[in-house]
């Protein structure tokens, strides 16, 4: 008997279906967001609300990203950035997929060990910098292993609580038509549970930058995003200050918008 009761992955994303793409709506609403970002910001420097010391304009701040990206350290600071968050991600990605799938096929293992799940993906990653240093010393691998910590433990809750929830109807329909269980987790659970998976998937390379990004500022560090504003706020350049802050907020955003365009087009059965 033909078994085929996953929602339909193999089928092809129409490029011109906008159902299925959750950015197809006008361009010009997604500039209305950070056209008031920029108003109230300048509106801020401008009136004196702020003084200029502090709060230098949107456009010389601009010109301080462009001016350091044009010389080429901006450049490398952000791809270093950009180099370890994939890094801790894709290690966290690595372990976390495989273990959260065995876990949630257990119910009476995954109470077992939620304790632990929770209690450490409670715990501030901040809190967790000491004891990763004094393991894995000041270079590149500290701030690896503590990002990939904490996105492992989002990538894993998410993963588990997934494969755990899968909906019973399917389970039900594969069982009565004679599925095998390793038929039934391959066709129904794995593919239930995807997007659960994805929500996990993109918080934690979220959550890589940030740890990355605090981990450059806190623990010795040559270069990165992180090293650049710790540098511009000792030495008080105002500008580079805030420019790097908007090129963090842009990479996070930029990270987010892909692995949603990247659901969308996996996953476009969702919710059917």
């Amino acid at each position: 008997m033909s078994l085929d009761l996953a929602p339909t992955p193999r089928l092809r994303l129409r490029l011109g279906d906008s159902r299925h793409f959750p950015f197809s709506g006008s361009s010009a609403n997604a500039l209305v967001g950070p056209g008031a970002l920029f108003l109230v910001w300048w509106f801020a420097q401008a009136s004196g609300l702020i003084t200029g010391r502090l709060l230098p304009s949107p456009i010389a701040t601009l010109g301080s990203v462009v001016e350091n990206l044009w010389s080429g350290g901006l450049l490398f600071d952000l791809g270093q950035t950009v180099l370890r968050t994939l890094e801790a991600f894709t290690i966290a990605l690595a372990l976390g997929l495989p273990l959260g799938i065995v876990i949630g096929s257990s119910r009476r293992v995954y109470r077992q060990i939620e304790f632990l799940i929770d209690f450490f993906r409670s715990t501030p990653a901040t809190a967790l910098f000491p004891l990763f240093m004094i393991i894995f010393g000041l270079g590149n691998l500290s701030k690896i292993a503590v990002a990939a910590f904490s996105a492992l433990l989002i990538i894993l809750f998410n993963v588990a609580y997934g494969v755990m929830n899968a909906r019973p109807t399917r389970m039900l329909a594969a069982r009565v038509m004679g599925a095998s269980r390793l038929r039934l987790f391959r066709d129904v659970t794995i593919y239930e549970s995807l997007p659960q998976t994805f929500v996990g998937i993109r918080t934690a390379v979220s959550l890589s930058l940030v740890v990355i990004i605090v981990a450059e500022m806190f623990i010795g560090s040559d270069n990165g995003l992180g090293k650049r504003i710790i540098d511009a706020q000792i030495t008080f350049d105002m500008p580079q200050l805030y420019g790097t802050i908007l090129l963090t907020g842009a990479l996070g955003y930029g990270l987010n918008l892909f692995f949603l365009s990247l659901e969308s087009h996996l996953i476009h059965w969702a919710g059917r």
